[in-house]
C-alpha cells in the first residue's frame, strides 16, 4: 500500500469514529431525556402491583340467539377505582379475530388496545356484540371468550358467554303440504305461504320465530296442535329478555277464507303487529278458525282481527295490545267461552281503543272517500269470559240497520260504559258489570284471579263442562261452579286442612 492510500484510509477511519462518538452520544442523549420523560410520566400513573381495576360485571351473559343473526349489543365499564391516573397495558379479546364476539374498545371498534389511560376514580365503556357460527345442531351451543386486561403486573379478565341456535331458515317460501317437526326451530324471514289445497302441520314443542316483519300467510290450512306440556310458539327472533314484552317485532299470522277449518291449540302468539288476522277484504267466502289453549299477547295493533269470519275460541287469553284486544268486523259467526280479554296497554303510547269492538261494518279511509264492507253479525256469543282494561269502556259496537247484528253476554264480566249497557241490558245475562275482575298482577302479564275476585265461581256449569280445564289445565269442575275467564282460581290447602 502506498502512502497516499495509506492517508485515505487513516483519514476515513477517523471520519467513521467521529461519526460513532456522535451517533453514541446522541442515543446516550435520547435514553437519558427517555427516562427523565417516562419517570415524569410513571409519577403520574399508579404503578402498584395490586393496583387493580374493577367492572361493572366479572360475567357478561347473552341470551339465547340465532346462529348468523347478531346479538344485541351490551356493555361493559371499566373503573378506575385510585386516586391517580392508571395506564392500562393491553385489552384483548381471548380469541381475537377468531372469536364470535367484536369488541368497541372506548369509542373505536377493535378487539385489542393498547396503552389506555383512565383518569383517577373515573371510567371508560366497552361494548360488546357476536354473531354466531350455525353447528347444524337443535340443541344450544355454548359460546365463550374473555376480556384480558393487562395493568402493571396485573392479568384481569372478564368471561363473556352466550348459547347459540341453530335453525330451518326460510324465505320467501311458498309452502305445500308438510309437517314441521319440532327438531329444530324455523326461522321465516319476510314472508312463508301455505298453498292454496294445502296443509301446514306443526308437531307439538315446535318453535317458529319471525325475521322483523316477517308474516305467515295461510291460503290452505295450518293445523298447529301443541300440548299443555310442549306448547308450539310463534313469535318475534329476538330472544333476549328485553324484548319479552316487546309489540310489532313481526307482521302476524294472516288467515285466508276457504272452506277449510284452521286449528291453532296450545299455541303462543306473541310480539306481532297483528297476532292472528282471519279474512281479508279482498277475498271472498269465510275463514274457520277454532282456537283452544291459546295465549296471544304484546300486539302492536290486534290480538284477533277477524273480518267476517267463522271462530270459535274456548280458552283463550289476549292481552296488551295496542288497539284493539279482540276486533269482530263486517260481520261473521263467534263463539267465545272461557276467554280472557285484558288490556293495560300504555308503556309505549295511550289507547284510545276499546279492546272489543263487534261491528257489522268496516270503514277503510281512503285518500278521496271511504270504502265500506258490511255482513251479518249472525252470533257473537261470550259465555263465562272475562274483558277488562284502562279505559273506560272496553266493548265498542258497530251496527248497521241493514244487516244482523246479534250478540249475547252469559255470566261473563265486562267493563262497558253505563251508556251502552243500560242501551241493551236484554244482551248481558247474567253478568258482572264494572267490577274489577282482580287479576293477581296486571303489571306482570299475570291475568289468574286474586283470591277475592268477583269472577270465582260465577260462571254457568254448561260452559264449564265444555271446557273442563283451564289455560293452565288446572279442573274447572273440582268445585261448584266453574270460574270466569280462561283461568281457574286453585286455592292451596293449608298445612293442617285435610
Amino acid at each position: 500500500m502506498n502512502i497516499a492510500n495509506r492517508e485515505n484510509v487513516k483519514s476515513n477511519t477517523k471520519t467513521q469514529f467521529k461519526l460513532k462518538i456522535r451517533i453514541h452520544t446522541i442515543l446516550t442523549l435520547l435514553a437519558f431525556l427517555s427516562i427523565i420523560i417516562f419517570s415524569c410520566e410513571d409519577d403520574n400513573y399508579i404503578s402498584s402491583d395490586d393496583a387493580r381495576l374493577s367492572f361493572s360485571t366479572d360475567t357478561l351473559m347473552f341470551d339465547t340467539i340465532f346462529t348468523t343473526i347478531g346479538s344485541t349489543t351490551k356493555s361493559i365499564r371499566v373503573i378506575n377505582p385510585h386516586n391517580k391516573p392508571i395506564l392500562i397495558s393491553s385489552i384483548q379479546l381471548g380469541g381475537l379475530d377468531e372469536s364470535s364476539y367484536r369488541l368497541n374498545i372506548d369509542g373505536e371498534m377493535a378487539n385489542e388496545a393498547e396503552y389506555i389511560e383512565i383518569a383517577a376514580k373515573d371510567s371508560m365503556y366497552i361494548f360488546v356484540e357476536l354473531i354466531i357460527d350455525p353447528n347444524g345442531s337443535n340443541q344450544p351451543m355454548v359460546v365463550s371468550d374473555s376480556i384480558v386486561f393487562i395493568t402493571n403486573s396485573n392479568i384481569q379478565n372478564i368471561n363473556l358467554m352466550a348459547w347459540g341456535q341453530d335453525f330451518y331458515p326460510i324465505n320467501a317460501e311458498i309452502i305445500e303440504t308438510t309437517t314441521w317437526t319440532n327438531e329444530k326451530p324455523y326461522l321465516i324471514f319476510d314472508i312463508a305461504v301455505v298453498d292454496s289445497n294445502q296443509t301446514l302441520t306443526i308437531q307439538p314443542g315446535t318453535k317458529i320465530f319471525f325475521h322483523k316483519d316477517a308474516r305467515l300467510a295461510v291460503l290452505g290450512t295450518i293445523h298447529a296442535i301443541g300440548t299443555p306440556d310442549m306448547p308450539i310458539r310463534f313469535s318475534g327472533d329476538r330472544l333476549e329478555a328485553l324484548y319479552g314484552d316487546i309489540p310489532d317485532q313481526w307482521s302476524g299470522i294472516n288467515l285466508f277464507p276457504n272452506e277449510s277449518t284452521n286449528i291453532l291449540e296450545n299455541v303462543e302468539i306473541v310480539n306481532a303487529r297483528i297476532g292472528v288476522q282471519a279474512g281479508a277484504i279482498e277475498y271472498e267466502g269465510t275463514t274457520n278458525l277454532k282456537l283452544h289453549n291459546a295465549r296471544i299477547e304484546h300486539m302492536g295493533y290486534a290480538g284477533i282481527f277477524a273480518i267476517n269470519a267463522n271462530i270459535e275460541a274456548t280458552n283463550t287469553l289476549v292481552a296488551d295490545c295496542g288497539f284493539y284486544g279482540i276486533a269482530l268486523l263486517a260481520g261473521g259467526n263467534y263463539d267465545f267461552t272461557h276467554c280472557t280479554v285484558a288490556n293495560y296497554w300504555g308503556s309505549f303510547s295511550n289507547r284510545q281503543s276499546s279492546s272489543v269492538v263487534m261491528s257489522n261494518l268496516l270503514a277503510i279511509p281512503q285518500e278521496k272517500d271511504t270504502l265500506w264492507f258490511f255482513g251479518d253479525l249472525t252470533k257473537a256469543d261470550w259465555n263465562n269470559s272475562i274483558i277488562w282494561g284502562n279505559i273506560e269502556s272496553e266493548i265498542e259496537m258497530g251496527n248497521n240497520e241493514g244487516y244482523q247484528f246479534n250478540y249475547k253476554f252469559t255470566n261473563s264480566l265486562v267493563k262497558i260504559s253505563d251508556t251502552l249497557f243500560n242501551a241493551q241490558q236484554e244482551n248481558f245475562e247474567s253478568s258482572i258489570i264494572n267490577i274489577d275482575p282482580g287479576f293477581i298482577d296486571y303489571t306482570t302479564y299475570d291475568y289468574q284471579l286474586d283470591t277475592l275476585s268477583p269472577a270465582k265461581d260465577a260462571g254457568l256449569l254448561k260452559y264449564g263442562e265444555k271446557v273442563p280445564y283451564d289455560l293452565n289445565n288446572n279442573s274447572r269442575l273440582s268445585d261448584d261452579y266453574p270460574d270466569l275467564g280462561a283461568y281457574e282460581r286453585i286455592e292451596k290447602k293449608s298445612k293442617d286442612s285435610k
